[in-house]
């Protein structure tokens, strides 16, 4: 795995490894209580295929193993310097690098006339409804974090997830006012405006 290779969940595990060596069971509760998953999917099995792949590039290393009473023996990572590195390369890459994205949402976009005024406005409220949902839930982890005096810089990544989603929210409630006032008009709207007017050019002439 190259260090421009390092997928954003090699990135999240080796964030947490800067903290302390840890087994895959603690880095999976720690990305959930930090909504990791926001940034990053993340699924046991995957998690597990991550810590391999980082474990055979070299990047991490067993520290330890431990074992709670009958459970399972825990292998505990830690990480090297070759990991280490690796880390600082593409951290520095995925910050800098405007990197080129193509939301979903945006191909619907693309196809609002096609879909007509009816159902383009039904589901764009749906979609508005769902975003009025996540940005209430958004405001109470806010408040929390806010509570507990987490300083901010720790979860940067969680203020550009809400405060995007936020904008989307806005933007979209604009945009289903401009279709249903008429102040963005669906290709239907223009030929009713262009047989109107030209059926008001002909009384005229006559």
């Amino acid at each position: 795995m190259a260090a421009a290779k390092l997928t954003t969940l090699g990135i999240a595990v080796l964030e947490l490894l800067h903290e302390k060596p840890m087994h895959p069971y603690e880095m999976a509760q720690l990305m959930r209580e930090r909504h990791v998953d926001t940034r990053v999917k993340l699924k046991a099995g995957s998690l597990y295929h991550t810590v391999e792949r980082l474990l055979g590039n070299g990047f991490i290393e067993v520290v330890d193993t431990q074992r709670d009473g009958r459970r399972p023996e825990r292998t505990v990572y830690g990480m090297t310097d070759a990991g280490r590195d690796a880390f600082v390369e593409r951290a520095r890459h995925l910050l800098g690098n405007v990197a080129e994205e193509y939301p979903e949402y945006l191909s619907g976009l693309a196809v609002i006339d096609d879909l007509g005024r009816e159902t383009t406005l039904a589901e764009l409220e749906i979609r508005a409804t769902k975003l009025r949902s996540l940005v209430a839930a958004d405001r109470v982890v806010l408040d929390r974090l806010a509570d507990e005096g987490t300083p901010e810089i720790f979860w940067l990544d969680w203020r550009y997830t809400t405060d995007r989603r936020a904008f989307e929210l806005e933007w979209t409630e604009r945009l289903i006012d401009g279709l249903r006032s008429g102040r963005i008009p669906f290709k239907e709207d223009h030929e009713l405006e262009l047989v109107t007017g030209k059926e008001n050019d002909e009384r005229k002439t006559s």
